[in-house]
């Protein structure tokens, strides 16, 4: 019995021992030649140290000589890749060819690694820290704050319903419309991040300012010139656009397809026609558009529309597909001038239709080589725009709550004291401020490596949407912090507009539902997976032989890769992630070590669900999108670890890092945590289970300790909240709230004790017997508690605190757009 047990022991002793291997070398991620000779080699010391019979180990080693077939890629090919292959095919799901030119559209970054399940971090980190060029510094410290003097909000969106004459002529003659164009065409030729820095100090300052400067500068004309147009259109219209001579708008949206460009119902169809005098071969268009931005105004009209060759006068092919044009506006057909109203916020927005438009063959971006390939060019192109315009306003919107809700809870007082010091007003401060931080640093990283070359369309879909929803909250939680201060609209409100305009934002450029459940996963599941789009081309692959050796070389790949996924995610869950290699970043090394973690699950839930649910999976979308979440808060996880590198780790600031990065990750742990709950397959959500979460859900969201010495940073002129508000207008002047709030900030750090002194000196003895301040102010003074440079001093302050908590009143017939023009 005991030699038994003895003979048992030893058996268990070397299956742990291979197991440790098999775990160490998938861990390592060996090459699968690599894995089974060690293997084998631990079999031949087995076989010539064990004491077992030969019986088990005949049984022990048939495992090993399947391993050492599938090492014989012949063998493998014929009796496990071309049946693999067979039923591989039928699980891909279909794919429009707009989904294959979007999938193909742009780079793979940062997103890329985050599928690994192992992040190369210097690659991050070696990544160039954006700045801004002399040239570009001093247009925002010389035409970006003329303009924010230009602009009063409450005449613009109440008085005008536009903005004036004279700042409209300001923004063509400096340029506003033309940061991406090229100076040898007369634009700016801005980086990415100086255009994101332009916008966020506008939209700090006026919604309608901002959406109408960001246009020109995303996704239309401009744009699709530069790296599309023939040579004589760049000459023609970039220095016309350049000078603000055009306005340029872009129509894609429709009444009956919104954005699909797969139902386009416009049409172009190839006809004869004439056109300035005679007969020429052209297109005769139909559409309707709406939501186009720029568009009442617009004397060029950029058209995405479905362009046909009935009468094969171009060529064999009808249907040539989507095609991109230039309009002029005067062109007789064209219906325009008409405005929508969006909330409020007059930028300006409008529809436009066309009947019987004709235009010559050139009116097509880039000329006729380029009809049909009008998709593949916007979003090409959308890849850079939708990293910048909108997550460049959230962030400014975001910037200028923060800043005015931090000074504005240390001089509103109730009950004598700040409402700041309030516990349920600090934590509310507090995420303000981390989630501004989560959208500057990801919008100033992913600027920079726009600038270094990148296209990342898959991050261009996380920013826009998480820019968005998170600037959502913000807006939500500064209604809160000032009360009815930001509910009544008047020239003193420097909240409500922003407000009213965020629902704007999370609709145009992809609606952030479509956005969440649909794209970020979705494209990225095929897009930055390191083998998933290697076996679909493999797979369709006319060549069937060559397509076989590629697709058996990707899937033996992928076999390892999930393997070591699923070990790594395991080890790391087990070990809270604190033996993983990360970059020496001193207090921030744990959040490093999370999103590794994070990473390796990630990948291994993504691997198991692609594989059990195949084509199924795109119509599972809430499991699409909760996969989203965990990949958008691992990103902007790691954008706030870099953002806060490139600020060279300011000490003061983590807090915020903390914050930021405690409830990203939290955030991961539990879309996690739901996406098994609800994963179909429970044996297979079971293992995943035991593989993530080996201890449990133990990761924890912030503290509430951390959110009051966030709320401290927040409610002082400190260093952390000038950099939290950097590129904002806040220049003190008699018009800007902003700048007027942080004054009043700063006087407070000394009137406070002066007040303090009043109430225990005065107030609590009963010699100051006055309810109001300025007559505390008069019986302090004249009892000798305060001297009067420091009463007038109090009076000053009182005085400008009360002018900034005022809020407006109007007569009745003062209520009305154009009301206080007209009188």
């Amino acid at each position: 019995m005991h030699e038994l047990l003895l003979d048992a022991g030893i058996v268990i002793g070397w299956l742990v021992l291979f197991a440790v291997a098999l775990c160490i070398l998938a861990y390592r991620r060996a090459s699968l030649a690599v894995s089974t000779a060690v293997l084998l080699a631990l079999l031949a010391l087995y076989w010539a140290c064990g004491a077992a019979p030969t019986w088990w180990k005949a049984l022990i080693s048939v495992p090993f000589a399947f391993l050492l077939l599938f090492n014989v890629r012949p063998l493998r090919i014929r009796l496990i890749t071309r049946p693999f292959m067979k039923k591989y095919l039928k699980l891909l799901p279909s794919m429009s060819s707009t989904e294959r030119e979007a999938l193909d559209a742009g780079t793979v970054w940062w997103d890329g690694q985050l599928f690994t399940g192992g992040p190369n971090w210097a690659m991050l980190m070696a990544a160039k820290a954006p700045t801004l060029t002399p040239v570009e510094q001093a247009f925002l410290d010389g035409p970006c704050e003329e303009l924010c003097a230009m602009l009063d909000d409450w005449d613009i969106t109440h008085r005008r319903a536009d903005m004036p004459a004279a700042v409209w002529a300001f923004i063509k003659a400096q340029g506003f419309f033309a940061m991406i164009i090229p100076r040898r065409y007369g634009g700016l030729e801005f980086s990415a991040y100086a255009h994101s820095c332009v916008l966020i100090k506008i939209a700090s300052r006026s919604a309608t300012a901002s959406s109408t400067i960001a246009v020109p500068n995303s996704l239309g004309p401009a744009e699709l010139l530069l790296h599309y147009g023939t040579e004589a259109q760049k000459n023609h219209y970039l220095p016309r656009l350049a000078r603000g001579d055009d306005v340029p708008c872009f129509a894609l949206t429709g009444p009956r397809a919104g954005s699909d460009a797969a139902s386009i119902p416009d049409t172009g169809v190839i006809c004869k026609g004439q056109w300035q005098g005679r007969e020429v071969t052209g297109i005769r268009l139909n559409f309707s558009k709406r939501y186009i931005t720029l568009a009442p105004v617009a004397t060029v009209i950029g058209l995405a529309f479905r362009l046909y060759d009935p009468e094969h006068l171009m060529g064999e092919k009808a249907d040539l597909g989507i095609t991109c044009a230039l309009i002029p506006r005067d062109t007789p057909g064209v219906t325009i001038g008409r405005r929508h109203f969006p909330l409020n916020i007059p930028f300006q927005n409008g529809p436009i239709q066309g009947h019987d438009v004709f235009v010559p063959m050139d009116a097509i971006i880039g000329g006729f080589a380029t009809a049909g390939q009008g998709w593949r060019m916007l979003v090409e192109q959308l890849s850079v725009g939708r990293c910048i315009s909108l997550p460049s306003s959230a962030t400014g919107g975001a910037q200028a709550a923060v800043y005015a809700s931090g000074a504005y809870a240390r001089i509103r007082r109730q009950f004598s004291t700040p409402i700041g010091s309030f516990e349920g007003i600090e934590q509310v401060l507090a995420r303000m401020a981390a989630r501004t931080y989560i959208i500057d640093a990801a919008r100033s990283v992913t600027a920079g490596a726009i600038d270094g070359g990148e296209k990342p369309s898959v991050p261009s879909a996380m920013l826009k949407y998480h820019a968005t929803e998170i600037g959502r909250m913000i807006a939500n939680d500064a209604m809160d912090v000032h009360g009815g201060k930001g509910i009544c609209l008047g020239p003193n409100n420097y909240l409500g507009r922003g407000y009213q305009i965020v629902p704007v934002a999370i609709t145009v450029e992809g609606a952030n539902i479509l956005t969440r459940n649909l794209i970020i996963f979705g494209q990225g599941a095929v897009r930055c997976h390191p083998f998933v789009l290697e076996e679909m081309n493999a797979a369709k692959n006319p060549n069937r032989e060559v397509g076989v050796r590629e697709f058996d070389a990707a899937v033996v790949g992928h076999v390892g890769f999930a393997i070591s996924n699923a070990v790594r995610s395991f080890v790391l869950g087990l070990t809270s992630a604190r033996f993983t290699r990360v970059p020496d970043t001193g207090a921030t090394v744990r959040f490093f070590q999370h999103v590794n973690r994070y990473s390796a699950s990630f990948a291994l839930a993504t691997d198991v669900a692609m594989l059990a649910l195949g084509g199924y999976l795109k119509k599972k979308e809430t499991l699409s999108a909760r996969l989203g979440d965990v990949l958008s808060s691992m990103y902007l996880a790691s954008m706030v670890l870099k953002h806060h590198e490139n600020q060279g780790r300011q000490q003061e600031d983590l807090p915020l890092i903390e914050w930021a990065c405690r409830s990203l990750l939290y955030q991961a742990q539990e879309q996690l945590h739901l996406f098994l709950r609800n994963f179909p397959n429970r044996p297979l959500a079971a293992f995943m289970r035991l593989c993530i979460f080996p201890r449990g859900l133990a990761y924890s969201p912030p503290s509430d300790k951390l959110g009051h010495a966030i709320g401290e940073l927040i409610m002082n002129p400190t260093a952390t909240r000038d950099r939290l508000s950097t590129h904002i207008y806040k220049t003190a002047t008699a018009d800007n709230p902003l700048g007027l709030l942080q004054q009043a900030l700063i006087l407070a750090a000394t009137a406070e004790p002066l007040e303090k002194r009043i109430r225990v000196d005065g107030v609590k003895t009963g010699r100051v017997t006055a309810l109001d301040l300025p007559g505390q102010i008069d019986q302090a003074l004249s009892l000798g508690i305060i001297n009067p440079g420091e009463a007038q001093m109090l009076r000053d302050y009182d005085a400008r605190v009360l002018k900034i908590i005022n809020v407006d009143d109007f007569a009745p017939q003062e209520l009305g757009v154009g009301a206080d023009a007209a009188s």
